[in-house]
């Protein structure tokens, strides 16, 4: 059996969402010949804490867990907050606080971190590292992004002891979304940049968990082509199959499950769920995870905050019970290039998907190859939405292809080229 070394910072008992993709592949690697090993930071300020998650780590498996070094605790003081005050990542970037605080603290978040603000956990990571090298062969190493300053940890340790790197690139690097209407420094961008192509150059594979962020970066890096991959995010299948959908009331429910961000507003919805109502329709809007203070107040404006309900953050285990209960499921993609991983998950349940994005024809594909649903633009503005997706059937065979289980296996066929 072959060793791979892990590097992602997000690890149980956080509830971040993007640790989901390496704690459950990890999980399966074994099987297929690969004995995983991991290094990861001790804390993380932004996720609530998911218990339930532990139980999914082998006891036999290697952790190592080094200082975070995060700079939020100074983040909350600069700002008045407590210690131990929660920090939502969809308010820190928010365009619709003014204060000219919140504004500093963006400024310095764009500009004066590079990559991003984890990066101070590369200082103790590579001394963690060191510990797993001197009892163990390790034969390929992973690093999952974001926060793609754990890429820098990997092109390190890969050039210093001459291991193959493999960079997993959940979402783009120098132009990730939470850059969107912010400018950064010409100078950081320049210094991302150099990071970006660096990495991508020392890479022996490059793993994108989209088809349309390969063929983007493939434009940008042309020599990359032959070296990039992609794996979907996909879905657990064992956290599905012992789950029945509850009898609820009389209600229709609309979920959305985790952070949607002010620039996510899916007006026209908000338009078709009030004319439903008025039509004697009994629709109940549910939100599981974060919303930002834009989304709140265009439910607001469109008269919907009386059928609407924030019940913050659950467990994973309680958010796949959320979606199977729904009768349809919201997602809104952040760009062109974004496939959201709760895609996948809505498709395992057989509900009905309403997906937004602009321009994006991944999701498209994905949503009528299993007809799951059907994809709007943000500014569409009918009243017709839950006409035209009433007539979904999903195709159950079509998903399969999206387990964890399935990709774990697809990654170390590629690990065994290397």
């Amino acid at each position: 059996m072959k060793n791979v070394l892990f590097i992602t910072y997000f690890w149980p008992p956080s509830g971040k969402a993007s640790l989901h993709w390496p704690l459950f592949i990890i999980k399966h690697l074994p099987k297929f010949g690969w004995q995983p090993f991991v290094v990861t930071a001790n804390e993380d300020s932004f996720s609530h804490d998911d218990d339930s998650l532990l139980k999914e780590i082998d006891p036999n498996l290697v952790v190592i867990k080094t200082a975070a070094n995060e700079p939020f605790n100074f983040y909350r003081k600069f700002l008045g907050k407590q210690s131990d005050s929660p920090l939502i990542a969809s308010e820190t970037i928010s365009l619709e606080n003014k204060g000219w605080k919140h504004r500093f603290a963006i400024w310095v978040r764009m500009n004066l971190f590079v990559p991003d603000a984890r990066v101070g956990w590369n200082f103790s990571a590579v001394g963690g590292i060191q510990k797993i090298f001197a009892e163990h062969k390790i034969d390929a190493i992973i690093s999952i992004g974001p926060p793609h300053s754990s890429h820098l940890i990997g092109k390190k340790i890969s050039t210093r002891y001459n291991i193959p790197h493999v960079p997993v690139l959940i979402d783009p690097w120098v132009d990730i979304v939470y850059y969107k209407n912010f400018r950064r420094n010409p100078i950081t961008l320049m210094l991302d940049n150099y990071f970006e192509r660096s990495t991508m150059d020392n890479a022996s594979k490059i793993i994108f968990v989209t088809k349309s962020a390969r063929e983007d970066y493939e434009k940008k890096y042309p020599w990359i082509k032959n070296k990039s991959e992609v794996l979907y995010w996909g879905y657990n299948e064992e956290y599905f199959a012992p789950l029945t959908k509850s009898k609820g009331g009389d209600e229709e429910i609309i979920l959305h499950a985790g952070n949607i961000f002010g620039y996510q507003k899916p007006i026209g919805l908000w338009e078709s769920i009030k004319h439903e109502i008025d039509q004697g329709r009994k629709l109940r809007l549910r939100f599981v995870g974060t919303v930002a203070p834009e989304i709140k107040s265009s439910i607001e404006s469109a008269g919907l905050s009386f059928i609407t309900e924030y019940k913050g953050f659950l467990s994973y285990k309680e958010v796949v019970q959320e979606m199977m209960n729904a009768t349809y499921l919201l997602m809104c993609a952040s760009e062109k290039r974004h496939v959201p991983g709760k895609l996948f998950e809505y498709l395992r349940t057989g509900n009905k998907i309403i997906a937004f994005g602009d321009d994006n024809e991944e999701v498209q594909s994905i949503v009528s190859e299993t007809q799951a649903g059907n994809l709007f633009k943000y500014n569409y503005s009918g009243n017709d939405i839950f006409q035209k997706i009433s007539s979904s059937v999903q195709k159950p065979e079509a998903t399969k292809q999206f387990s964890r289980e399935t990709i774990a296996e697809q990654l170390t066929k590629i690990l065994n080229t290397l």
